[in-house]
């Protein structure tokens, strides 16, 4: 499979800088209900704001599934204070420290768009003993916003109001082959996808059996895949591969993982996997992770009949500023290939 990487590289940039926390995921799911129709491929809307893209198999004994999520983490404005700061709620769970002195984006009811920047309430140095530290929870942090606003009511003049989606400046950059940007969890998943649906649709290959990729838009809150088609028989979810103390998946790897706060995967996909990357010369790494959960999670807690497994390329520092290199991506997009073209 040859990716074509100027592709590849542009849909993923368009993609981490498109805001999308749960639950506002509208503008970037119509970004890829139109690069699925682009690619010739059917889609349709869950209820739940997610999508379905089909892919017509060689054969339809039966149905598998691919699934990545596109929401990513962020906050919603959990109150307006007297002087016209935002207190915030998190949505998702990002590392709040990290959140200290980063670039957001207020979205209103009404589609307006408001700037700011996210502070602990000791941010100057000069002034405050304990700006260094102060422990940063949402509780000790509020969001400054970039408007001449001095009080509530001013700031509720401008059509801001409690439930308002913060979104949080990806910053994304590409560079020396490296993707540095929050939320490579799952949006460079989301772009594997489609960089293996783009070679499948200019060559005109279909994959072994017919295949839905399932875009969930909940995920970071628990319930992305819980609804998939009745006639999945098999879901893979594609997700960030996890790096750091007693792992062996780097930001060059595909990892496959065998087992997470979930339970264990699918041993016969699980172990069908291993032999695809190893097969294909891939470069893989097997882990377990004590603190996740995925798509698969989430579809099997909803009761689906089901065998599930989980890959995705190695992705260092999850939850704050992440990086992963194009080599575990495109590790990432061979494994899905060759699952799909195999029986």
């Amino acid at each position: 499979m040859q990716i074509d990487r100027a592709y590849f590289l542009d849909l993923i940039q368009r993609i981490l800088t498109t805001d999308s926390p749960s639950g506002f995921t509208m503008q970037v799911m119509k970004l890829i209900e139109e690069e699925s129709t682009h690619l010739g491929y059917d889609f349709e809307y869950t209820k739940k704001g997610g999508g379905i893209i089909t892919i017509p198999g060689e054969s339809d004994e039966k149905t598998i599934g691919l699934s990545a999520h596109v929401d990513t983490l962020g906050a919603m404005v959990r109150s307006i204070s007297g002087d016209g700061t935002l207190n915030f709620t998190l949505v998702g769970g990002p590392i709040v420290p990290t959140l200290d002195s980063e670039y957001c984006r207020i979205h209103t009811r009404e589609g307006k768009v408001f700037t700011g920047t996210f502070l602990s309430k000791a941010p100057a140095m000069h002034v405050y003993k304990d700006s260094a530290t102060m422990t940063r929870t949402p509780e000790t942090m509020f969001v400054r916003l970039d408007e001449t606003v001095k009080t509530k009511e001013e700031v509720k003049a401008l059509g801001i109001q409690v439930g308002d989606f913060i979104s949080i400046e990806p910053k994304t950059t590409i560079i020396n082959d490296f993707v540095k940007s929050r939320f490579l969890d799952d949006k460079a998943s989301v772009a594997c996808l489609f960089g293996v649906m783009a070679y499948l649709s200019r060559n005109h290959i279909k994959p072994a059996f017919t295949t839905k990729v399932i875009i969930s838009a909940y995920e970071e809150v628990g319930h992305g895949a819980s609804y998939i088609p009745s006639d999945v028989e098999e879901l893979l979810a594609v997700d960030m591969g996890c790096i750091g103390e007693d792992l062996t998946c780097t930001e060059y790897d595909v990892s496959i993982c065998a087992k997470d706060s979930s339970g264990p995967y699918d041993y016969e996909m699980t172990s069908r996997l291993i032999r695809l990357a190893s097969a294909n010369e891939l470069k893989y790494a097997i882990d377990i992770y004590p603190y996740y959960g995925s798509d698969v999670s989430a579809a099997l807690r909803a009761g689906h009949n089901i065998r599930g497994a989980l890959i995705g390329p190695g992705v260092h520092a999850s939850h704050g500023m992440e990086r992963t290199h194009y080599s575990a991506l495109e590790n990432t997009m061979h494994l899905i290939y060759h699952y799909l073209i195999s029986r």
